[in-house]
């Protein structure tokens, strides 16, 4: 296989490091973090100036038109800087189901503003029983007055608290667990009904719990056909999968960079600690694991936007698997070798572990992801 990027790709890819070094610091982003919005508008304006919003949609609606490999080398600069903004939930899992199952009047209304970055939008997909299931939905739509109520609760939807819309999914039909009857819909946070209650996530970013009090909303509210989300859902969750370990590779490049530095300046007995052979054991260690990574991410990019089938799913799950694992091993090694410094608030690394052991949790961890890996290689 030829890996060598094209040149509109290496611009790309060129364009998203140079704005995460130069306009995101990390002594800004404690900043960012503490702040009421919890990301940088600034930042997130200009991610949508530079057209790095406008990635993964078409040319038709002023998008770049590009496909896995393309989001996957924007998600790893973006990981690298340990960047705070929703952009995996807006542009890519949020944009994605808007393009597969919007109306024309929804993706000619919608989708241009969240390729500007001038639309924010956000999931609301987990509940707090749901567990990684995207079929355990509780959340109850009932039809009524031409359209919509919805009554239910979502949990840990993040950057819902500074969503223009959220895209909820809620039951028309069919028991808490069944596969058919699930059904999306556009809701507006501030519409009668709808609250938040908001907090900040362990790796630094905002998060809410979503509760939904006899919401109506319109017939136009409705995303695709009346119970049948579920497959799109699935769908566009392995291409947020994918978005995430290109996320998590970012990361774990820059804890195996910071880790190298450490060794090699850090003194011990007169010597730089990086000539103990053990130590370097354990580098090549954290290094073998970022290899491996980066191998099942490349793979899950080429086939992130691919043909909806087994194998598809197949390679989704194992990416996720051994990212995940890689991410967890390369966190803690690196604390490991730095010693306490590796624990403090004051330095990037430890926030980098925070962010490596989080993705592992979201989207499904290394168990669930083992599990249906294990199950489509069943032989009927």
């Amino acid at each position: 296989m030829d890996f060598k990027l094209t040149e509109e790709q290496q611009m790309l890819q060129d364009t998203a490091a140079r704005l995460v070094r130069d306009a995101y610091p990390f002594e800004q982003r404690e900043k960012f973090s503490e702040s009421e919005l919890g990301f940088s508008a600034e930042f997130w304006a200009q991610l949508g100036e530079l057209g790095l919003t406008a990635v993964p949609f078409a040319e038709e609606i002023g998008g770049f038109g590009g496909g896995g490999v393309e989001t996957m080398l924007v998600m790893t600069e973006l990981g690298r800087g340990l960047t705070l903004e929703p952009y995996l939930h807006s542009v890519i899992f949020g944009g994605g189901l808007l393009n597969q199952l919007g109306s024309d009047a929804q993706k000619e209304d919608l989708l241009p503003q969240v390729a500007a970055g001038s639309l924010q939008l956000a999931v609301a997909l987990d509940e707090p029983q749901s567990h990684y299931n995207l079929n355990d939905v509780q959340t109850k739509a009932e039809a009524a007055d031409g359209g919509y109520r919805l009554n239910g609760r979502k949990a840990v939807v993040i950057g819902g608290h500074s969503a223009g819309q959220i895209i909820v999914s809620a039951r028309t039909s069919g028991d808490s667990r069944d596969e058919a009857g699930i059904s999306l819909f556009l809701i507006d946070p501030n519409a009668q009904g709808v609250s938040r209650r908001v907090y900040p996530t362990i790796d630094g970013r905002k998060g809410c719990e979503l509760f939904l009090d006899n919401v109506q909303v319109g017939a136009d509210a409705l995303l695709g056909e009346v119970g049948n989300a579920l497959p799109a859902l699935r769908y566009q969750q392995g291409r947020a999968i994918a978005a995430q370990c290109a996320d998590a590779l970012g990361s774990m490049d820059e804890a195996c960079k910071l880790t190298l530095d450490y060794l090699k300046t850090r003194k011990q007995f007169g010597v730089p600690i990086g000539k103990f052979q053990v130590l370097q054991h354990r580098m090549v260690d954290m290094q073998t694991e970022l290899e491996q990574a980066t191998s099942m991410a490349i793979l899950a990019a080429t086939f992130a936007d691919g043909e909806d089938n087994d194998d598809r799913s197949r390679i989704i799950a194992a990416a996720k698997y051994i990212c995940a694992r890689a991410a967890r091993k390369v966190a803690e090694e690196a604390i490991q070798l730095h010693g306490g410094i590796g624990m403090t608030w004051e330095y990037n690394l430890a926030h980098h572990a925070k962010r490596l052991v989080m993705i592992a949790h979201q989207f499904g961890d290394d168990d669930h992801h083992l599990k249906a890996y294990a199950k489509l290689m069943q032989v009927a």
